[in-house]
């Protein structure tokens, strides 16, 4: 189970982080991923990270240097520090777990409105 949380309204340029707790599988031995939707289009890859934390792929130039990934295996949670935020941001946020069975979990939606 994947539980995401820590989205909201905010305005452009400010910041969030969200969290996703994980349950029910070896989290610590498994690559998980960030994904969202804006509304009307298709889910988008953010960004990929190795059971350790010591590997990342980012997915998109538009949110390198802005979005940061990572996780606390003692906690089982996935994190996304997102920064300098701005409209086309907005979306349903949601974390995924890439070994098999994928599964993605819940989403948390980030309004980003002035």
């Amino acid at each position: 189970q994947l539980q995401a949380s820590g989205g909201g309204l905010v305005q452009p340029g400010e910041s969030l982080r969200l969290s996703c707790v994980a349950s029910g599988f070896p989290f610590k031995d498994t690559w998980m991923q960030w994904a969202r939707q804006a509304p009307g289009k298709g889910i988008e890859r953010i960004a990929d990270i190795g059971p350790a934390g010591e590997v990342t792929h980012y997915h998109s130039d538009s949110i390198k240097g802005r979005f940061t990934i990572s996780r606390d295996n003692a906690r089982n949670t996935l994190y996304l520090q997102v920064d300098s935020l701005k409209s086309d941001d907005t979306a349903v946020y949601y974390c995924r777990k890439l070994s098999l069975p994928a599964t993605t979990g819940q989403g948390t939606l980030v309004t980003v409105s002035s």
